[in-house]
């Protein structure tokens, strides 16, 4: 277990959340499940049992250093790494990977999103480990891919060798990208194809050699920072340097250009709550459909909608509203259809374009 350790991201911003997901404060810092605690407080907790605390860390951008010690107490601030700029998961991934390289060269780590829903956590964790003891004891970059239960276009696929490489893994084919339905309904029907939910598991020897290997320039300009990492001059290089490695997806940087990519199989309640509609379908409804995250609610022939408020004195109703989303928060009300939720990212840039960045 002192080689294990877990690194969480949680430098987005959630706009497809919007109103209830700001720059200030993105969704992984809220409680969208209504369960008292926040995605980012979850995801720590889940780990937990794989881990001690003093070998979790959060990789977040530097506006939200205060909120992650806020919700995680138990972290020191070397725990948390800030990002002074947002250039996607493979740099994240490689300056995490430097770090932990440096206090513990034997390291293997797992670094996942901070905003999943796992509601089967028992099952989660026994993948995971399965995972670090394959990557621990081979040069392996091992990914967690999720049994699809529908055709869905939303998601990246991971095509695998149907035969099994050791218990739980097998070898990847391929990754595919978001397909079309006609695509998807290929994919699921064929038994080869898994959802990419974006959790890796690996030892710092095999990813940051993969780096060297498949994104010199990301890995050069990262390396130069060796002897400052878990220093005090640490977070002066990164704001200087870190800026300056390309703006990719460790999928692209690494993932596709590997060969040996691993996957496990695994069916763990999982959802990435990227949208309302997917908050929706995890929360618990009453006899009409609705899920309410609201204090106080009289709703009259509604159906189907998600209805949620940052008040909880304020009283909202409702009549004749059916497949909506209702976010009420302290300054913006929202009001729209949930079979056109897709196009809120839109909706924010109007916002931006139209209210000089306020209510962002």
């Amino acid at each position: 277990m002192s080689n294990t350790y877990v690194a969480i991201m949680a430098g987005g911003v959630g706009s497809r959340f919007w109103p209830g997901s700001r720059e200030a404060k993105p969704k992984q810092f809220l409680d969208m499940m209504g369960v008292g605690k926040s995605l980012l407080r979850l995801t720590f907790e889940r780990f937990l049992p794989l881990c001690p605390a003093s070998n979790i860390f959060v990789v977040t951008n530097a506006a939200y250093k205060d909120l992650v010690k806020e919700q995680i107490p138990e972290l020191t601030d070397n725990q948390i790494l800030c990002e002074p700029s947002r250039n996607n998961t493979a740099p994240c991934v490689a300056y995490t990977s430097f770090k932990l390289e440096q206090l513990n060269p034997n390291a293997t780590f797992v670094i996942a999103p901070s905003d999943h829903i796992i509601l089967k956590e028992s099952a989660f964790l026994e993948k995971v480990s399965a995972g670090i003891e394959f990557a621990s004891q081979n040069d392996a970059l091992v990914t967690l891919g999720i049994e699809p239960s529908r055709p869905d276009t939303g998601y990246g696929y991971i095509q695998f060798e149907p035969e099994m490489s050791s218990p739980n893994l097998h070898k990847v084919r391929r990754f595919a990208e978001k397909p079309s339905l006609d695509k998807a309904i290929e994919f699921v029907e064929s038994k080869e194809y898994l959802w990419n939910a974006g959790i890796f598991i690996w030892s710092v020897a095999s990813i940051l050699k993969a780096f060297k290997d498949h994104s010199p320039d990301i890995y050069s300009i990262l390396e130069a920072g060796k002897t400052v990492y878990n220093t005090p001059d640490e977070q002066e290089f990164i704001n200087r340097l870190y800026p300056t490695t390309p703006n990719i997806s460790v999928d692209f940087a690494i993932m596709e250009k590997a060969t040996n990519v691993y996957t496990i199989p695994a069916e763990f309640g999982w959802s990435d709550l990227g949208t309302w509609a997917s908050l929706y379908a995890e929360c618990e409804k009453d006899d009409y459909n609705n899920v309410k995250q609201a204090g106080k609610t009289l709703l009259m022939d509604a159906k189907n909608n998600l209805i949620r408020s940052s008040n909880p004195e304020k009283l909202i109703v409702i009549k004749d509203l059916d497949n909506y989303i209702i976010v009420d928060e302290e300054d913006v009300l929202m009001i729209y259809p949930k079979s056109k939720e897709q196009e809120i990212k839109q909706v924010t840039a109007a916002v931006k374009e139209g209210f000089q960045g306020g209510y962002l």
